[in-house]
């Protein structure tokens, strides 16, 4: 058999067309991930070689009341901010599910945040926003006068500048909800209206059922996201103040790659696998809560 017969077999064009991606996936995640995991192990502080200490690195994460702090302030992060973002994404998709003229202009807009809002330039633009000289209180100054200089940043409200910021970027799950309500079968609808069914009753009893499965999907997608946000909290408010917005993979880079003395690389990397357990163990929930709430056809 030649070179050329052999190359051109399918399953052998196969393997090569997929080479780039196994090559990244190797180098890039498998043989990270498996390093990061024996560094979990390990005293190490990137430029002295690693020493083995067992479990140490795991027990004393469990005694770092910072560790306690960020885990706090980022499951209410994902408990609040996810759910308002898939509703949001779903009133919008319903919004503009109608076929217009100016409804791709619409759709396009609503999908440029997701884009670009993770970008350190839109991180920089909330943070101004939001400041007290800010574009926020400049506006609500006309209307509110008293609340003209309002601290968007206290101890209370910062963690919500951020939270407004995830709900701002729901634009892709708005498209997967635009996507499931065109699947819905419109002969449904008419049913439902030769029942008397006025157009509330056709989302409870039609709409909602069916999206159901594309509403799990979108939550399962944007809680894994929240609980790995880091932009956001690194460059508007950088975990301040007093903590209130320390995001847990933050707090990870600020033990891997601190400001001032030693790096914990080590320690940076057991907190990152007991972040990849919650976030199984959350995603574990989830599905197991799915047969009680989504509809299956």
């Amino acid at each position: 058999m030649s070179f050329r017969q052999w190359f051109g077999q399918e399953h052998v064009a196969g393997y090569v067309f997929s080479l780039p991606f196994i090559f990244g996936f190797l180098m890039f995640m498998l043989i990270p991930m498996i390093m990061s995991l024996y560094f979990s192990f390990c005293k190490y502080d990137i430029q002295n070689p690693a020493t083995f200490i067992g479990l140490k690195n795991y027990i004393n994460i469990f005694h770092d009341k910072a560790f306690w702090k960020a885990l706090r302030v980022t499951c209410y992060y994902a408990l609040i901010g996810t759910p308002l973002k898939v509703i949001f994404a779903l009133i919008v998709a319903l919004i503009l599910s109608r076929n217009t003229l100016v409804t791709p202009i619409y759709r396009a807009s609503y999908y440029l945040p997701s884009i670009i809002g993770g970008s350190v330039a839109v991180a920089i633009l909330w943070r101004r926003l939001f400041e007290p000289t800010g574009t926020i209180n400049a506006i609500l100054g006309i209307f509110f006068p008293g609340i003209k200089n309002f601290n968007w940043f206290g101890e209370s409200t910062a963690i919500w500048v951020l939270i407004i910021l995830t709900v701002w970027q729901f634009g892709s799950s708005m498209l997967i909800f635009l996507s499931a309500l065109k699947q819905i079968n419109r002969e449904l609808y008419e049913a439902a209206m030769v029942d008397g069914a006025n157009k509330w009753k056709q989302f409870w009893r039609v709409t909602l059922p069916l999206l159901t499965p594309t509403i799990f999907f979108n939550l399962v997608q944007q809680t894994i996201n929240s609980f790995l946000a880091f932009t956001q909290s690194k460059l508007i408010t950088d975990g301040q103040p007093k903590d209130s917005t320390l995001f847990y993979t933050l707090y990870v880079y600020r033990k891997a790659f601190p400001s001032m003395g030693k790096s914990q690389m080590g320690y940076a990397s057991a907190l990152a696998w007991i972040m990849l357990v919650i976030i199984s163990l959350v995603t574990a929930l989830l599905f197991w809560s799915r047969s009680k709430w989504v509809y299956e056809d």
